[in-house]
């Protein structure tokens, strides 16, 4: 069967009269249709489950949709909810927790963090590098840096954007 609108809104009105065969046919097309929708938003790993947790809200909210409206429009809301839920759920598992005591640990990694920083700012010319120095790292405002170092607000900008590209093209050469 193709997932097409006519044929998912008759299996949905189907599905609400009590059509069990429909309704393992309408979650079975739906899975479909989400694994396309997320796969291109979500990381292979957590696929699986949030086409699950859709389709258990689907299944939540069969009752509210109106066979009036177009189903693929309804469907795709309520994956695009259960999304952003799953990406607030992610953010707040990587908050982490900051760390006070600093006397037991071992500062090498830090220092040779700080080296290694060093020698890639290095690598850019120096406008770029002091832009991003400023900013970036020692925590200044964009009007700040351009007031330090003599630079226009725009051109501070701009190098930095430029820096960091160069930056990140740099590490992903290496």
């Amino acid at each position: 069967m193709r997932a097409d609108e006519a044929s998912l809104a008759r299996l949905m009105v189907m599905s609400q009269k009590g059509d069990r065969q429909a309704y393992a046919t309408l979650l079975s097309e739906c899975q479909r249709w989400l694994r396309g929708y997320y796969s291109r938003r979500i990381a292979p790993a957590q696929l699986d489950d949030l086409v699950q947790d859709t389709l258990m809200a689907l299944h939540n909210k069969l009752a509210t949709w109106d066979d009036s409206r177009p189903f693929l429009p309804w469907l795709a809301a309520i994956a695009r909810y259960r999304w952003v839920d799953h990406l607030r759920r992610l953010y707040r598992a990587d908050e982490c927790e900051l760390v006070t005591d600093f006397a037991g640990q071992d500062e090498e990694p830090a220092i040779a963090a700080r080296i290694s920083i060093d020698r890639l700012l290095g690598m850019l010319p120096d406008a770029q590098a002091q832009a991003i120095e400023l900013v970036k790292i020692e925590g200044l405002s964009v009007a700040e840096a351009s007031q330090a170092t003599g630079q226009s607000e725009s051109l501070i900008k701009v190098n930095i954007h430029r820096g960091l590209k160069k930056l990140a093209h740099m590490v992903e050469k290496a």
